[in-house]
């Protein structure tokens, strides 16, 4: 009877700890960012995430992606520069795989402005929108100040992190302490 029980119990345990899977981690690689609106590349896909002024709830972050099939970021960028030189009379309308993104133009105490307005699921009942944004914001958004742009056309790179047990296995989680670098004395 014990042998039995003491049975249930292991398979109880594996089991139990069979339900946490260890998920590849994702790269994502942050082109620029200012105050709530940022710029994020993974593989050769762009995600603009931001906060939502255009709820009650301020904690509210929303974003769009797309490919960049014919440097699309750079021609995202020049059509927002063009757009504080010459301001254009209306929105300008963007139409991508899953939203509506429509570029604001607005003067705001005679410095030019952008606002990103987002239909979600090109549903014109769910907007999203950014906050204004000047040019200097603008560049440290899309990498023109930290010299990030030149990632725009370049494949991500990831981050490997060599652990100090090299027979560990891919995919495991690790349970090795951290390597002080500090050489102290021992205590008496």
């Amino acid at each position: 009877m014990k042998k039995i029980v003491l049975l249930f119990t292991c398979l109880f345990g594996i089991s139990a700890f069979a339900q946490i899977k260890v998920l590849k981690n994702e790269t994502l690689v942050e082109i620029g960012k200012d105050n709530s609106v940022g710029l994020y590349k993974k593989d050769d896909r762009f995600t603009v995430n931001y906060q939502d002024l255009n709820t009650a709830n301020l904690n509210t972050f929303r974003s769009f992606s797309f490919q960049n099939l014919n440097k699309d970021v750079s021609g995202l960028y020049e059509l927002i520069a063009n757009g504080f030189i010459d301001t254009p009379e209306s929105n300008i309308v963007l139409e991508l795989p899953n939203d509506i993104i429509e570029l604001h133009f607005e003067k705001n105490y005679g410095t030019p402005t952008v606002q990103f307005i987002q239909y979600i699921n090109k549903n014109r009942k769910y907007v999203g929108k950014s906050q204004f944004l000047n040019k200097k914001q603008i560049d440290k958004i899309f990498g023109k100040t930290s010299g990030k742009a030149a990632l725009y056309e370049k494949p991500a790179t990831t981050n490997t992190i060599h652990n100090m047990n090299t027979q560990q296995g891919a995919g495991q989680a690790s349970s090795a302490a951290p390597v002080s670098s500090d050489n102290r004395k021992p205590r008496k």
